[in-house]
C-alpha cells in the first residue's frame, strides 16, 4: 500500500471493549458513524487495535445486520438460506463475484437516474419518490426481464461447463463404467 492511499484512506481501530476509534478524527465512533462513511463514499478500513487484522467486512456486516434487524429488510429469509447454502459449494467464488456485478449494475442504473436533471434541477428526494410512484411497475418489469436473462445465461453456462467436464473426463475409466462381456452360446 503506497502512502498517498494510506493517507486517503481512514484508519479505524477497534477496541477489545468493542469500541471504535477514528484515528483521523482522534475520537471514539459508532457503527452509526461508520454508516455514514460508507454513504459518504469515505473509504476506510477497520483493523483490531492489537493484531492489527482488517476487520471491515465484519463491521460492515453488522451494518448490515442491524439494517436488516430494523425497518424493512432488504433480504428475505430465502435469499439469505440461500446464500448460506453457497458457502463452500463449488459456484461459491462465481456467486460472489455475480452478486458484486449485479450491485455494481444496480448502483450505475440509480446514479444515471440521480445525476438526472429535470428542467436543469438535479432530482430531489421528493421528486425521486414521485418518479418511482409512476416507474416503478415499469422499472420492476425491466429488473425481473434482467433477472430472466441473467438466469437462462447462468444455467447456459453451467450446462457448458458441465459438457466441458464431461468431455475432459470421459477418458478416465471412473466416467465410463466398464460392462463385463456376457457369454452367449
Amino acid at each position: 500500500m503506497s502512502s498517498v492511499k494510506k493517507n486517503a484512506e481512514r484508519l479505524i481501530k477497534k477496541y477489545p471493549n468493542r469500541r471504535l476509534y477514528d484515528t483521523q478524527t482522534s475520537s471514539y465512533i459508532t457503527l452509526t458513524d461508520v454508516k455514514q462513511l460508507v454513504l459518504d463514499n469515505e473509504e476506510f478500513t477497520v483493523v483490531d487495535a492489537k493484531s492489527n487484522e482488517d476487520l471491515t467486512r465484519s463491521i460492515l456486516l453488522q451494518i448490515i445486520l442491524e439494517e436488516e434487524a430494523s425497518g424493512v429488510p432488504m433480504f428475505s429469509t430465502g435469499v439469505l438460506a440461500q446464500i448460506i447454502r453457497y458457502y463452500g459449494h463449488a459456484m461459491q467464488g462465481m456467486m460472489g463475484s455475480y452478486l458484486e456485478k449485479n450491485v455494481e449494475a444496480f448502483t450505475d442504473i440509480q446514479r444515471k437516474f440521480t445525476s438526472a436533471t429535470l428542467d436543469g434541477k438535479p432530482f430531489s428526494p421528493e421528486m425521486w419518490s414521485q418518479f418511482m410512484n409512476v416507474q416503478g411497475p415499469i422499472m420492476q418489469g425491466m429488473m425481473n426481464n434482467y433477472i430472466d436473462q441473467s438466469k437462462t445465461l447462468f444455467v447456459q453456462m453451467q450446462e457448458q461447463m458441465q459438457n466441458q467436464s464431461k468431455s475432459l473426463f470421459s477418458a478416465f475409466p471412473f466416467m465410463n463404467p466398464v460392462v463385463p462381456p456376457t457369454d452367449k452360446k
